[in-house]
């Protein structure tokens, strides 16, 4: 969310940053929120002009109809000023009818138009054009066929599909036995690196109110992704960092308590609409799964520093288990509309012998912060908006997909990369059972 300041200085830069991200269809909303603007401001203008000359007329009321008891010629005076103070009464009530609309038809076109794009993005119309900018490990195709993730999983008695389907239907899952321990594993170890790297463990709540929806999230992304509790202003969050963001609504940080740097375990719960292929299916794209995530709140000027450092942890964590690893930078077009400048780490597949997403790091500028009402208290103590910047640290549902095709051998069996086996039991290696 813009500053309308901003919008009202730059409107150029706006509109071209729209056709960046090619949504031409929002162009006519920066001339309609300009107009809106001057007449807001006018009215309200007017609106305190008649606020301020209330009292002064009302005493004059008051003195002249004092006045009329001594001399009648006044009376004319005073009904004539106590009319004015009618008209004025029923002017500003206009006016605050007005403003109240204008009000919230400039926030709706603000929440609407997109973020301003760093300069550095690439710009495209939609993920075909994201850029590759770097690899890390060794892309390996192994000499055996790779099956399919939930084929390998049902080798350990480690899926049940069926079941959840009676149960909660599509989009659901149990995980049993080996491969649920797996799961936890990962989560744990991936708690335990963001520790290491100096964040705050947490566990948020997992239900938010609309307002924190609306403050993190653009509407188009909300409609998509959110659960709503019937009959309650509470939503099922789709990622823990909409609570770990959320944490921070209306509050005033004192500077020296910058960065805020969590880490946090959630469960998540998303829609997923849409028809998906079957690369998609199993346990890649669920209704239901668990997450580490980690956020950032800083000063504006340190946001890009911490960009780089939270996509390099994702890269450093996925290494420490074996897995090849890529950077993608997210083109324009590709960017929710909050998003300053975002990338995708994506893990190597070696039955689909290409990579899959399985972190997402953004940087949101500081556009959560203004529609959060986040500020900052500086030493000279001015407020400011801080930035807010996100990442994933490890959802194990396609980081088991990536663990298990990387690390399965011929014979069916799966490895346990040094790292994992202090939450595994020391185990080394998983034993098919079938």
């Amino acid at each position: 969310m813009l500053d309308i300041k901003f919008v009202r200085e730059n409107p150029e830069i706006v509109k071209e940053n729209i056709k960046k991200k090619f949504q031409d269809a929002k162009l006519p909303l920066v001339d309609e929120v300009l107009e809106l603007d001057v007449s807001y401001r006018a009215a309200l203008t007017e609106a305190n002009e008649l606020r301020a000359s209330r009292n002064t007329l009302s005493k004059q009321v008051g003195m002249l109809m004092g006045q009329a008891k001594k001399d009648p010629s006044k009376l004319e005076e005073a009904e004539a000023a106590k009319a004015q103070v009618k008209a004025n009464a029923e002017r500003l009530a206009e006016l605050e009818k007005q403003t109240a609309e204008m009000s919230e038809r400039i926030r709706t076109i603000m929440m609407t138009i997109p973020n301003i794009i760093d300069e550095s993005v690439p710009i495209g119309p939609d993920d075909g054009s994201n850029v590759e900018v770097e690899r890390f490990g060794d892309a390996v195709v192994p000499e055996f066929p790779v099956p399919y993730h939930t084929e390998i999983m049902e080798g350990f008695d480690g899926v049940d599909m069926d079941a959840a389907g009676r149960v909660s239907g599509n989009g659901f899952y149990y995980l049993m036995g080996d491969i649920a321990r797996l799961h936890s594993a990962v989560l744990a170890y991936a708690r335990d690196f963001m520790i290491s790297k100096g964040f705050t463990y947490c566990i948020p709540p997992f239900m938010i109110h609309g307002n924190v929806v609306e403050g993190v999230m653009s509407q188009t992304d909300m409609d998509s992704m959110m659960y709503k509790i019937e009959g309650e202003d509470l939503y099922l969050i789709g990622t823990s960092e909409h609570s770990m963001i959320g944490k921070f609504i209306d509050q005033i940080i004192p500077e020296g308590k910058l960065p805020q740097t969590l880490t946090s375990y959630s469960p998540c719960f998303r829609k997923e609409k849409g028809a998906h292929g079957i690369e998609e299916r199993g346990v890649y794209r669920i209704h239901q799964f668990e997450k580490q995530e980690m956020i950032v709140v800083c000063k504006p000027e340190d946001s890009k520093e911490w960009y780089e450092k939270m996509w390099r942890y994702s890269v450093e964590l996925f290494r420490s288990m074996e897995i090849p690893v890529r950077q993608l930078e997210c083109c324009s077009g590709d960017l929710a509309d909050l998003k300053v400048k975002s990338c995708d780490i994506e893990a190597w597949s070696p039955r689909q012998q290409k990579y899959f997403e399985v972190c997402s790091c953004s940087n949101l500028g500081d556009a959560q912060a203004r529609r959060l009402k986040m500020r900052v208290k500086g030493e000279d103590g001015r407020t400011y908006l801080p930035h807010t910047l996100n990442n994933t640290v490890a959802a194990p549902p396609r980081m088991l997909i990536a663990f298990l095709e990387n690390h399965l051998q011929a014979d069916g069996s799966v490895t346990i990369p040094e790292v994992l086996r202090p939450y595994m039991g020391g185990t080394e290696i998983l034993i098919p059972k079938k």
